[in-house]
């Protein structure tokens, strides 16, 4: 098996620390919120390349943005079922660092981004009836899973799903969990325990409208989650 991009950028030590969690911060496309939010410290910043998100950021590369951002935040494009050639052309204009895919997306769909040497992130969609199994002809072409709760449509439900589920997430890709987490939610994530999770994602639960973040939440959230080492 190949080795994952996460042992290249964020090295893992065994079993993930807490205080070794990574932040992703997703919805971003206002360039003063995303100053703010970056002052804060996440690891990464999702951009939504979906046209019938909320939170779609469009596909022309916006200078504003492209000429503040930090260079030590990574920045993640978000696709839902688009096109390799959409995803390619819009990684080279806005520089982007990682895919990630949230849709009904192939192995093989996976397997053409991670050859053209952008580290893919694959989203599912997690309930009562979602079988591990299938993740199985994944995890040789993604560098991290991301798990979500099901919904109608891709992302946004602003609700967690049963975290306990995960116990039969049994593979050695690192994943992020997503889903309706909030300010409030610190302490559950501090009492959670799985050896291949690697990062928090958050979005809808940190916003005071779609693709508008409470600064002073996120830092405080980062801060807190990054203060914690088990």
């Amino acid at each position: 098996m190949q080795k994952h991009v996460s042992e290249i950028f964020f090295p893992l030590e065994g079993k993930v620390r807490k205080g070794a969690l990574k932040i992703k911060v997703c919805g971003m496309r206002d360039p003063e919120n995303i100053a703010g939010i970056a002052s804060g410290g996440p690891d990464f910043m999702g951009f939504i390349f979906y046209p019938k998100s909320k939170r779609f950021t469009g596909f022309d590369a916006q200078t504003e943005i492209l000429n503040a951002f930090p260079e030590k935040i990574q920045k993640v494009g978000v696709f839902v079922n688009e096109t390799p050639e959409q995803i390619f052309a819009t990684s080279r204009v806005w520089k982007l660092d990682a895919i990630q895919l949230h849709g009904q997306e192939t192995p093989d769909n996976c397997r053409q981004i991670q050859y053209s040497v952008l580290p893919v992130f694959k989203a599912f969609s997690i309930d009562e009836s979602f079988d591990f199994e299938i993740l199985k002809a994944y995890q040789d072409y993604c560098d991290y899973f991301l798990f979500d709760t099901k919904g109608q449509f891709p992302g946004g439900t602003g609700q967690k799903f049963n975290w306990a589920l995960l116990e039969d997430y049994q593979l050695d890709v690192p994943f992020f969990l997503s889903g309706g987490i909030g300010p409030d939610d610190v302490e559950s994530i501090r009492n959670f325990r799985h050896p291949q999770l690697f990062g928090i994602d958050i979005n809808s639960g940190f916003e005071i409208s779609p693709g508008l973040k409470d600064i002073e939440k996120v830092r405080k959230f980062i801060s807190e989650i990054k203060s914690d080492i088990v």
